[in-house]
């Protein structure tokens, strides 16, 4: 590819790839988004794979919110593990005391 070897200029953004051009366009395959550029030198167009930020910034904040979410889950389990440990303790404290 022209793109690879010589300076560039983006002629149309990152958009999703339609079904047709999946199909049509092999830049499409490896992340489902592509950019349409012309290249300098030899005044070709063609396309080039790209990541959508739209996207990305989708799957950071899933995986963020995810990540919350086990945070979450795992400070709940300490807080009720605690509370057993702390309960048994207790037992134990008040089981020696009616023993004297």
């Amino acid at each position: 590819p022209c793109w690879r070897v010589e300076q560039f200029v983006v002629a149309q953004e990152c958009t999703r790839c339609s079904s047709f051009d999946m199909k049509m366009i092999p830049a499409c395959g490896p992340t489902g988004f592509i950019e349409k550029i012309n290249c300098a030198s030899s005044h070709r167009d063609e396309y080039k794979s790209c990541r959508s930020a739209a996207l990305e910034a989708q799957r950071f904040w899933r995986f963020v919110g995810s990540a919350l979410g086990v945070a979450a889950a795992a400070a709940a389990l300490v807080v009720l593990r605690q509370r057993v440990l702390d309960r048994r303790a207790g037992e134990k404290v008040r089981k020696q005391i009616e023993s004297i």
